[in-house]
């Protein structure tokens, strides 16, 4: 199983956008049922699942949530089975890339 942290980004960004509750609900199942060993493993369950670099060459892994309407923003360590959460947002908010920084 992979543990996600934290379960309160979810909360929190659940709070203000209550829409987007079923399908990040959704994603935390999902995802927090299964191991990945890489990325092409995630890939198979996530299709929507792509790897982008921020300003300082870090691999980040973006999921589309809610088709497409937000996007969370995640940090996987494969070899300890751990995601973390670095950010939820709405998708014109991600296009600005002040995640990035």
């Amino acid at each position: 199983m992979t543990h996600i942290i934290s379960y309160a980004r979810i909360r929190s960004f659940v709070k203000q956008h209550p829409d987007s509750g079923t399908s990040l609900n959704a994603w935390f199942q999902l995802v927090s049922k299964h191991n990945f060993a890489n990325y092409n493993e995630l890939k198979t369950l996530s299709p929507s699942a792509d790897v982008v670099k921020n300003d300082k060459g870090v691999s980040l892994t973006v999921f589309n949530i809610h088709g497409n309407k937000y996007r969370l923003i995640a940090a996987i360590h494969y070899n300890r089975n751990k995601l973390y959460i670095r950010d939820i947002l709405r998708h014109e908010d991600y296009n600005k890339d002040k995640w990035k920084t």
